[in-house]
């Protein structure tokens, strides 16, 4: 073979081999619709837009459960500083209402030991009328909250509400290690003793 011959055969594979690659481009610029790109396109901007507004969906929703949860603290606190402050309130209240009532108590006193001796007068007008004057102050003091502590005697000595101030031998058996006498009155304001009474126990 010449080599003109062999020189124009390479020429003709060449130009067929670039033929071939031209109508496949063509072929395939064919098949490709630019308005399936496009559609792409819009879907992922949709895609997008879609997760920026869960994003903000997300933001928003955590915005809301710390405004919850500050409310909710700052509500608690409240409450508690409600509490608080009523509780003193009142502990001001009684500590103030029991000095006022220790205060009193030795007028009570008086009004007894008075009454004691009104008692033995033959004018029982006297009698009635001090009598009267004394039940008025003790109901305005019950009124208050404020009762007697009920001590009888021969009944058991308990340190917890009573206060022993001397033993004396117990007249009879069944007082030993009793309550024998009571010098003076113990008072007690709602639950709480402000003042113990004061007792004499028998000896065993």
């Amino acid at each position: 073979m010449s080599k003109n011959k062999k020189q124009k055969l390479e020429d003709k594979e060449v130009k067929s081999t670039s033929e071939e690659i031209v109508e496949n481009v063509a072929e395939i610029s064919e098949e490709s619709n630019p308005d399936d790109v496009q559609v792409d396109t819009e879907e992922v901007a949709e895609e997008k837009e879609e997760t920026v507004e869960v994003s903000e969906e997300e933001k928003l929703k955590e915005e809301l459960e710390k405004g919850k949860d500050k409310y909710l603290r700052l509500f608690a606190e409240f409450e508690n500083y409600k509490r608080r402050t009523s509780k003193e309130r009142i502990d001001l209240f009684k500590t103030a209402n029991s000095e006022l009532m220790i205060s009193l108590l030795p007028v009570l006193d008086d009004f007894d030991r008075g009454m004691a001796e009104i008692e033995k007068s033959e004018d029982k007008a006297l009698v009635e009328g001090v009598k009267l004057i004394q039940d008025k102050f003790k109901n305005i003091l019950s009124q208050k909250n404020l009762t007697e502590v009920e001590v009888a005697q021969g009944s058991d000595f308990d340190s917890d509400i009573h206060e022993a101030i001397t033993q004396i031998p117990a007249p009879s058996d069944d007082l030993k290690g009793k309550i024998i006498d009571v010098v003076e009155k113990g008072y007690q304001l709602g639950d709480k003793i402000i003042r113990f009474p004061k007792v004499v126990i028998g000896i065993k």
